[in-house]
């Protein structure tokens, strides 16, 4: 079964036309028509992908319970990982494509969501303020189900939705059906997840969620959402908790680029690129990537824990990805996974599933929300005949709000307070501070990735870095610099085991002197061992972006946290010796502290939220790691010494 015509035909005659995928990819005026057999794997790295073709291979169905991989949190509901590996690969012209799909409306019954809107609405209150409100993360994404059942056949009923959304919706990063026997997925993507292509690595954030009405009143309002700060700090976090992902999996880490407007036929959103180079195996790109904070929250692991204890059921694919693998002509590995979002699963018995979320964060209200995830839905449902019709694609030419030139200088002003340090293009071999250049730096991540990109300022300020967990433990005694990282929670918890070995990695280096540095929750530890009161903060400090007064100097720095150490005093005096407190002026909050080898921040240095977060490393590495230091040597036969 190579040919459209041909599936089709058999479709309609009730004949199994076996496993096959139809996609279009964004911009493209075609349709590629995968057939093969499917194969069910346990883990992303036995995704199959044979060498020995250019060309796509296998088209994996990756569910959202595979974050357990990444030993995260999740409701396991065993939906499977399914691998179509190709056999054909045709190409369809979009017209022919179009006349040959059924043009015919798709009929369903007993629709209704699995959670109502009272209580989503309910669910979205208690996140604001059991979680962002006590310091668990920026923001989470929960989501509810469209159920409905399907009238006729399902695979028809399939294929006439996707021609209604190849017709009718437009911005999508793929759109797309895929029939694996035990399931059909239908939908229209806005989002690239990850993509890799001749070593370049992309992922592309997405937020933010604008309702044109469709008369001349839209360009207004879209200006003022384009400047509504809810809408601004939602991007501004996803595009953080991307820039950790490609901290991971990109050498030199991410490059911003954009921010563009994503107009699709129900509603647009704003997005970024992400571009850097890296060589890993492109299943590992997909398993260091799980999943989109988009569709999960940030930091990820505690987002996984939180999606979990709200939402109390498995999610079937819904955040997970399709995941198109290959080889290019010249045998270097390919991908190109979309998010799976605005899609809807049909079983062959005609059971329908439309999952949906909204991202929440400090500023969100439970009935914004609630009206967030009718509106992600709109084109899918409308496509299944499940709500109001999306203008038609072939009614003339579309005017683009893009092109209006107020918005485009509103979009370029999103980057004016933003960090150039991930916006400019970096030269991977410029050099280092003097003085830094062969000495060793540790992180101990307290399960945020923020590490990552801590890494990569330290790095490109000279230093060579080690990432260690937080419950790893070992020596550090090896390094000229110990750095205790971010991570969610509460820093005055008693019986919490994350607390307490940050407690004793920090009050061993306090008593042995090593060079210290403590960032957000890192730092909250050290400045409680220093005998500071630590509070949490009437409204958390969760994507904010504030200028401080440091220690005689004014920064502009980023700050996602729920607790704050205070002070009512600049000078402390504490057993090891007498340590400087840079306090807001209104509370007493400490925002940075410095003693003898050891330094701490409240802010995330690293954050694309902190234009002058790495002249702040700089100056605090010039007291922690002065350039008349001896470096120290390793030795060939033992553990580092002093030279």
């Amino acid at each position: 079964m190579t040919h459209l015509t041909d599936l089709l035909a058999a479709i309609s005659r009730g004949d199994d036309p076996g496993p096959f995928a139809l996609l279009r990819r964004e911009g493209a005026d075609e349709l590629e028509l995968f057939t093969g057999v499917v194969a069910t794997v346990d883990r992303l790295a036995d995704i199959p992908l044979s060498p020995s073709v250019p060309g796509a291979r296998t088209l994996a169905l990756v569910p959202f319970r595979q974050i357990a991989e990444r030993g995260f949190a999740c409701v396991d509901d065993d939906a499977p990982l399914e691998c179509l590996q190709v056999r054909e690969h045709l190409r369809i012209p979009l017209a022919e494509a179009l006349a040959a799909l059924p043009d015919q409306p798709v009929r369903t019954r007993d629709a209704a969501f699995d959670v109502s809107d009272e209580e989503y609405a309910g669910i979205v209150q208690r996140v604001l303020t059991e979680e962002i409100g006590r310091g668990e993360g920026a923001n989470f994404v929960i989501h509810r189900t469209l159920h409905a059942t399907v009238q006729g056949a399902p695979l028809v009923a399939a294929l006439a939705a996707l021609r209604r959304l190849l017709v009718a919706e437009r911005g999508a990063y793929w759109t797309f059906v895929v029939h694996t026997d035990t399931r059909t997925l239908v939908g229209a993507s806005p989002e690239r997840h990850v993509s890799v292509d001749d070593g370049l690595v992309m992922m592309n954030p997405i937020s933010g969620t604008f309702r044109p009405s469709g008369d001349t009143r839209d360009r207004e309002a879209l200006l003022r959402f384009l400047a509504d700060p809810k809408e601004v700090e939602e991007l501004y976090m996803v595009l953080d908790e991307e820039l950790k992902m490609m901290a991971t999996v990109a050498e030199h880490g991410g490059q911003v680029i954009g921010p563009y407007l994503k107009e699709m036929s129900h509603l647009a959103h704003t997005e970024y690129l992400l571009a850097g180079r890296g060589t890993r195996d492109v299943r590992e790109v997909l398993r260091e990537t799980m999943f989109a904070p988009t569709v999960t929250g940030s930091p990820m692991e505690n987002a996984c824990r939180v999606i979990a204890r709200h939402e109390r059921r498995g999610r079937g694919y819904y955040a997970g990805v399709l995941a198109l693998l290959g080889h290019d002509d010249a045998g270097r590995q390919t991908l190109d996974a979309p998010i799976l979002i605005r899609t809807a699963e049909i079983s062959p018995a005609g059971q329908l599933r439309v999952p949906v979320g909204a991202t929440l964060v400090r500023h969100s209200t439970a009935a914004g929300e609630v009206a967030e995830t009718h509106a992600k839905a709109a084109g899918v449902l409308a496509a299944l005949g499940l709500g109001p019709a999306a203008p038609a694609g072939d009614r003339g030419p579309v005017v683009r709000l893009a092109d209006d030139p107020a918005v485009r200088d509103a979009l370029a002003a999103r980057n004016t307070p933003l960090a150039r340090f991930w916006l400019d293009q970096r030269a991977p071999d410029a050099p280092g501070l003097p003085g830094l250049a062969g000495r060793r730096a540790l992180i101990v991540d307290a399960e945020d990735t923020f590490t990552g990109m801590l890494a990569h300022q330290l790095g490109a300020l000279g230093l060579a870095v080690t990432l260690r967990p937080w419950h790893a433990g070992g020596p550090v005694d090896e390094y000229d610099l110990v750095v205790a990282g971010p991570g969610p929670g509460d820093p005055g918890s008693a019986d919490d085991p994350k607390m307490t070995a940050l407690r004793e990695l920090l009050d061993g280096l306090l008593a042995t002197g090593r060079p210290t540095l403590a960032v957000c929750l890192g730092h909250q530890v050290l400045a409680g061992l220093l005998g500071l009161p630590l509070h949490r903060r009437d409204a958390p400090y969760q994507g904010l972006q504030r200028e401080v007064a440091l220690f005689g100097r004014t920064r502009r720095v980023g700050f996602y946290s729920s607790f704050t150490a205070r002070a009512e005093l600049d000078l402390l005096h504490t057993a090891y010796g007498t340590v400087e407190l840079a306090r807001d002026a209104r509370d007493g909050s400490v925002h940075a502290l410095r003693g003898q080898g050891f330094a701490g921040v409240q802010f995330h240095p690293e954050s694309v939220l902190s234009p002058d977060g790495l002249t702040v490393l700089t100056e605090l590495l010039a007291d922690l790691l002065p350039a008349s230091r001896q470096v120290r040597q390793a030795s060939p036969t033992g553990p580092a010494h002093q030279a």
